[in-house]
């Protein structure tokens, strides 16, 4: 008969956990940029074949891929607003 034994998950080092933390802020914030900008290109375009595929696409100013995008980049915006309160209260970023 063979025994096993269970070995707690391996902690992950303070440092790492940090560096994590710091990616995860970051990438947080490039979301918000990148929707927009595909949001401009896509305007500046066109919609291309992907709104051809859109029934709607021509029909109404809110089909397409654009207002997508500028959906997306304002949901998107809640890190930034936290950065911009985090510096008018005076807090460092970290």
């Amino acid at each position: 008969m063979t025994t096993t034994t269970v070995c707690p998950p391996k902690m992950a080092s303070r440092d790492a956990t940090l560096s994590a933390a710091r990616a995860v802020r970051w990438l947080s914030l490039a979301a918000a940029p990148t929707f927009a900008i595909m949001a401009l290109v896509t305007g500046a375009l066109g919609g291309g074949p992907s709104d051809a595929l859109c029934s709607i696409a021509g029909m109404s100013p809110l089909g397409g891929m654009m207002p997508m995008y500028l959906l997306m980049s304002a949901f998107h915006l809640a890190p930034w607003l936290k950065l911009i309160a985090g510096w008018r209260s005076g807090a460092s970023p970290t």
